[in-house]
């Protein structure tokens, strides 16, 4: 490939995951407000954000041969929307809705050039083991997963023990479908 990719994310799992795929990437980072409309369909919502980061970040590119890449990732159990729990209780609340049940890691993605912008979705499907409460606040007081949607890694301790069952791509569970990215940049 012959585009220098710009990797937008401070998230370490998105650098390893792109670094483990064998892509050349350097990384940019600018703030920007993770805020959505309350009307928006929770399946459109990280797609939404991954737009607006590029957007945001739009001035990091200098040339046509450079490709921005900006990605969200959502949980969603039901029609709720499990975002980065606030403190210890949050995240526990969190994981005790998501014991046993089976839920939804989105992650949207954006590609931007100069020239061309492609805004895609990663789907999974991640069906949780029941969870005991001394299994929850073990994981949150050791894990401190106040940085990840819904409150937990699918490569630490509780994804790899409590998951059964996963419809989807791991990578797009830990925070980027390396899959479609892929075939997005060799279509670019």
């Amino acid at each position: 490939m012959n585009h220098k990719i710009i990797l937008a994310s401070k998230s370490p799992r998105r650098s390893q995951l792109l670094e483990q795929a064998g892509f050349n990437f350097v990384i940019k980072t600018k703030e920007v407000e993770e805020d959505f409309p309350d009307t928006m369909l929770v399946a459109e919502v990280a797609a939404f954000l991954a737009d607006k980061k590029a957007e945001a970040c739009r001035d990091f590119l200098t040339d046509e041969n450079e490709i921005l890449l900006t990605a969200d990732s959502t949980v969603v159990l039901g029609d709720a929307i499990y975002n980065k729990p606030e403190n210890f209780d949050h995240a526990c609340r969190m994981l005790e809705a998501l014991s046993g049940q089976k839920h939804t890691v989105y992650t949207g993605v954006c590609l931007l050039s100069l020239s061309r912008k492609k805004v895609f979705t990663g789907v999974s499907h991640v069906h949780f083991d029941p969870l005991s409460r001394a299994e929850i606040e073990h994981y949150v007081d050791h894990y401190k997963p106040y940085d990840k949607a819904g409150a937990y890694a699918v490569q630490e301790c509780i994804g790899l023990c409590k998951i059964s069952k996963i419809e989807g791509t791991y990578a797009n569970i830990m925070g980027l479908p390396v899959d479609l990215v892929y075939k997005e940049l060799m279509a670019w």
